[in-house]
């Protein structure tokens, strides 16, 4: 496998049944491999899998040198027992709560980044947050840079989604926006092939060029998917290629809410 450095995280989302079922082993060898080649940070949430990735990162880490690794976690979104998703609880209180019960499903005494998955409206912030970032030197993780697979060269418009694929909701997929969003993939497939790259490729190369303090997440459930990613790390882009991905995807040119 092309060795990675300590460049990107590891989005553990997708093993826990958010884009449908997954195979429990092929997630834990993923882990495991991306680990050995270099990552060591794990992205996940409480809520992924009402707890269920959590216990899988427990399990991938069994053996391996914790201090090796960095936990982040998310956690504020309420879900109910069906998964319906119920709102976001920041308070002090819930914060509390939701970490022990972390810390209990990842075997761990502590959690080396803890972050509220969305912004709390009862809980406000202090200052605007990339802004405030680099003023303080503290990186950005990135995630959904294939913006849920539609950057890929897999996706297909029109394509009925799995059973559990949280991608159904999205207005992103449904039939009209995904007609139009595949024009912008097939604009990046034909800058990406000049390179002899994917589209997924050509994504996390953009990321990579945003900053040093910009670190990519890659959501891989599989050992392919991240060898994918991994290799899109380690494409650099020129100015004039930047410019063009640019011109062929300007902002707020997909359809659709993400």
């Amino acid at each position: 496998m092309t060795t990675i450095t300590d460049r990107a995280g590891l989005g553990c989302m997708g093993m826990s049944g958010a884009y449908g079922p997954s195979d429990e082993a092929e997630s834990i060898a993923t882990i495991r491999e991306a680990l050995d080649g270099g990552i060591t940070l794990l992205d996940t949430g409480d809520f992924y899998g009402m707890g269920h990735n959590e216990l899988l990162i427990a399990r991938a880490l069994d053996g391996r040198d914790r201090a090796a690794v960095r936990l982040s976690v998310k956690f504020g979104a309420q879900r109910g027992p069906d998964g319906a998703w119920l709102g976001y609880d920041a308070r002090p209180a819930a914060v509390k709560t939701a970490a022990a019960y972390s810390l209990n499903r990842l075997r761990a005494d502590h959690i080396d980044v803890y972050r509220p998955a969305r912004l709390d409206s009862q809980v406000p912030i202090e200052a605007a947050i990339p802004p405030t970032c680099r003023e303080l030197g503290i990186a950005v993780t990135a995630y959904g840079v294939l913006s849920r697979g539609l950057l890929s060269d897999s996706f297909q418009p029109g394509r009925t989604p799995a059973p559990g694929d949280v991608r159904g909701r999205f207005p992103r997929f449904n039939a009209e926006n995904a007609t139009h969003n595949a024009g912008l993939v097939q604009a990046l497939r034909q800058i990406a092939q000049r390179r002899e790259a994917t589209v997924a490729e050509l994504a996390f190369a953009w990321v990579v060029a945003q900053g040093e303090d910009v670190i990519p997440l890659i959501g891989a459930r599989r050992r392919d998917q991240l060898a994918e990613a991994t290799r899109g790390l380690e494409l650099t882009l020129s100015a004039q290629e930047l410019a063009e991905i640019e011109r062929a995807v300007p902002a707020g040119a997909v359809a659709g809410e993400r």
